[in-house]
């Protein structure tokens, strides 16, 4: 049971993605509405049969002071598809700071890429344009509802109106 289900907040505003049992116990307890119900899948016990969470809202409102994507190596790795911005290759990935950290290159989402090991070697203690190498894209920090629109993986039809989305 891999899917995952939106939570929207009570004034149905994305606040985060969890997983169907957790989901499924927030409106058994009666902590969350079941707004969308996925149209492929329910869920069994002996005696019942349940439709399957894709999207709830929370009753009570919670507070998020900071709702940003926290920078990590996995985020900085979805971000760029988990492949090399210099190659494209998925094997070996490392991240890069595109202004070293030795000539003053902080670590933060804009001097954080994705990069094999070979193009981070060759790259070695230089900029990418004095080792020679294209950044197809300008690196960036992204915002909570397009990490969770974009980089969660798998978008279900039900979300599509919470997350600012047109059509996919």
């Amino acid at each position: 049971m891999g899917r995952k289900v939106l939570v929207l907040n009570s004034d149905y505003s994305a606040l985060s993605i969890c997983t169907v049992p957790k989901a499924f116990l927030l409106v058994y307890l009666e902590k969350a509405d079941l707004v969308a119900e996925s149209s492929t899948a329910q869920l069994h016990t002996i005696n019942a049969t349940y439709p399957m969470p894709s999207v709830i809202r929370l009753h009570k409102y919670v507070h998020v002071p900071y709702k940003g994507v926290m920078l990590s190596r996995q985020n900085v790795f979805r971000r760029d598809s988990n492949k090399c911005v210099y190659c494209g290759s998925h094997e070996d990935l490392t991240l890069d700071h595109l202004i070293p950290k030795s000539k003053g290159g902080k670590t933060n989402w804009d001097n954080l890429v994705t990069a094999c090991r070979r193009c981070n070697s060759r790259k070695g203690d230089n900029t990418p344009e004095e080792a020679g190498l294209k950044l197809p894209r300008k690196p960036f920090k992204p915002s909570f509802i397009m990490f969770l629109r974009d980089f969660s993986g798998s978008i279900e039809e039900n979300w599509i109106p919470y997350l600012g989305m047109k059509d996919r």
